[in-house]
């Protein structure tokens, strides 16, 4: 390995002296745990009885003993969201499990599991980013009963990963796995999922062939294809050590996938009859492991959600980080992965290619990733270039590749796609924002336009189908934050400006909402903060101002000197369907998206 990037122990460092008394005061609370585990043994007999009345007789009887490891399972499972299916089955399957390595285990509790794919452009996408805390108090919640000496976290998508992990944290001294459930199988091409989207938007195909071709592209159990924030959560808990190397992207219902499955149980109850604290949750993801995941976000231009998402995982842990963080790192990071949307290949394409070992091996070959790192298999990230070979039911690692087998889809750190990583930080007097680049031809990374303001993305659709958008602008869509609407993906805007991309116009957007890892070719400035129901710029600019968008330079701005003395815009929001009337309050005390946009 390479002596590591000064830049990036330098960013390390000034994360590490901003968190320096919240991260102390952390680590004293898992210390003062971890030394009083497991906490049953503290528990009265009327408590224990209840705990494992449901058990079968050995694992009551094992429970009683108290002399085995008991893990307790969180589960986001439901059969609505097809990442989620594949862990109808995992409950009995990990009792089974852990009982071979002289343990038990039970479910713990059960989270909220929203989709975004069904929600998206709907009244319950309102909801979307708000679950996320709603899971972490409910994993909090599981976890609360002093039952157990070691936590599994069963979550896939968007929020629930994040949410677990920030469950999981507020219990940092358990030791803690993740285990995913895998991809579906690879569909219809993007290329041509993206043409028939396409061809919707302008009225060359109907409703029925539509949906046809949706389904051939998300056909059965497992995680979407694409590379937006359910597959960039796999990345991080990877890169982060927190799952087993080349986990994240093996199918499910596949022998491979079982044999992790069993490997995992048995490296939790190894990690737990250890009785290390660095094999606990709060110890693996300290600001060296925060870095490594804002890095891979970077250098697979994953989801544009983990802007936030990584930001509240950090506070979970007692550490400080910010958007400049990120930006300071993408000017040293290069992008070295092409993934639908930011290329034609999908995950399975990206597994097949070198996958995460290969990206993890030439980010440490390179200096630009910490190899002294806490994981699951203990102190170094260097375990996490090797790859899992299936002997009958053994879990072997042996080298993994030490070049891309696929340099259309991964490429080496020293001849990426791209010499920065794929995300920056737009400043102006707009605010401060998000913009994902590595999808954005360098050609529209800049755009100089006057502005045309919507207040729903639905407006926008209208406007486009009544052929008044022909022409240079940049779509505008304030009063869609955090505070507001609790900050809903606008996914439907994706063909529609891309279409006008096509025809030769200059467009851009402007949002203080979210567009996820769908952002796709078109500029967008996403996350604006300060927001519009808090008095940002955004919700001052009016139709026909003067607005540009650098992601070259970095900058944000509107060129009309006039719109800061304007009022600010009002604009009713209508929540009193969906459960969205149930988060009043939550939206009240949400933080800005800068902070990470959560209640915690």
């Amino acid at each position: 390995m390479n002596k590591l990037n000064k830049h990036i122990q330098q960013v390390t460092e000034r994360i590490r002296e901003r968190s320096q008394k919240s991260r102390a005061a952390y680590l004293t609370i898992c210390e003062e745990n971890f030394g009083h585990a497991p906490k049953r043994a503290h528990l009265s007999c009327g408590n224990l009885a209840h705990a494992f009345a449901g058990c079968g007789a050995t694992d009551k009887k094992l429970l009683a003993e108290g002399l085995v490891p008991n893990l307790g399972i969180i589960t986001a499972y439901n059969d609505m969201l097809s990442a989620h299916k594949t862990y109808e089955t995992y409950p009995k399957i990990i009792r089974e499990f852990a009982n071979e390595f002289k343990g038990t285990a039970q479910v713990a509790g059960a989270t909220p599991a929203m989709c975004d794919g069904v929600t998206q452009g709907q009244p319950g996408m309102d909801l979307s980013l708000l679950s996320r805390d709603i899971i972490a108090l409910s994993a909090g919640i599981g976890l609360s009963h002093d039952m157990f000496d070691g936590a599994i976290s069963l979550g896939i998508c968007d929020k629930i990963v994040p949410g677990l992990l920030i469950g999981n944290l507020s219990f940092g001294h358990l030791p803690t796995i993740f285990m995913p459930g895998g991809p579906m199988h690879s569909g219809i091409s993007n290329d041509e999922k993206a043409k028939i989207r396409q061809d919707f938007a302008e009225g060359k195909i109907d409703r029925s062939a539509l949906l046809k071709g949706e389904s051939d592209s998300y056909h059965s159990p497992g995680t979407c294809t694409f590379y937006g924030t359910a597959n960039s959560n796999q990345m991080l808990m990877e890169i982060m050590g927190m799952q087993l190397p080349g986990s994240s992207f093996v199918n499910p219902d596949t022998a491979m996938r079982t044999g992790l499955n069993r490997e995992a149980v048995q490296t939790l109850i190894n990690n737990v009859k250890i009785k290390d604290i660095n094999r606990s949750v709060g110890y693996i993801i300290d600001e060296k492991a925060i870095v490594n995941g804002v890095i891979g976000l970077l250098a697979t231009g994953g989801s544009t959600n983990h802007t936030l998402h990584l930001i509240a995982i950090a506070k979970a842990a007692g550490i400080k980080l910010t958007w400049q963080d990120f930006s300071d790192l993408a000017s040293v990071i290069p992008l070295i992965t092409r993934i639908y949307p930011n290329g034609p290949a999908d995950v399975n394409h990206f597994h097949a290619a070198g996958g995460m070992a290969f990206v993890i091996y030439t980010l440490l070959e390179n200096g630009l990733l910490h190899e002294d790192v806490n994981t699951i298999l203990g102190k170094g990230l260097r375990n996490y270039t090797k790859d899992p070979k299936l002997d009958e039911k053994n879990i072997n690692y042996v080298d993994g590749p030490v070049q891309s087998l696929n340099e259309k889809i991964i490429r080496s750190a020293q001849s990426p796609f791209d010499k920065t990583g794929g995300l920056k930080v737009l400043i102006g007097n707009i605010g401060t924002a998000i913009i994902k680049t590595s999808a954005v031809d360098p050609s529209h990374h800049a755009v100089e336009a006057q502005a045309i303001v919507f207040d729903d993305q639905d407006d926008l659709i209208t406007q486009f189908k009544a052929d008044a958008l022909n022409r240079d602008f940049i779509a505008v869509l304030p009063f869609q934050g955090p505070k507001y609407k609790g900050m809903p993906e606008l996914h439907k805007l994706t063909p529609t400006l891309t279409i006008l991309q096509k025809r030769g116009y200059k467009v851009g957007l402007i949002t203080d909402g979210r567009m996820s890892g769908a952002s796709g070719k078109i500029p967008a400035a996403i996350h604006v903060s300060p927001e519009a129901c808090e008095g940002g710029l955004i919700g001052k600019i009016e139709t026909g101002d003067l607005l540009k968008l650098n992601a070259d330079e970095g900058t944000l701005e509107c060129l009309d000197q006039e719109v800061s003395n304007r009022p600010i815009r009002k604009l009713d929001y209508q929540n009193n369907s969906h459960g969205r009337s149930l988060f009043n309050n939550l939206r009240n005390i949400v933080g800005s998206s800068e902070e990470g946009a959560g209640i915690l």
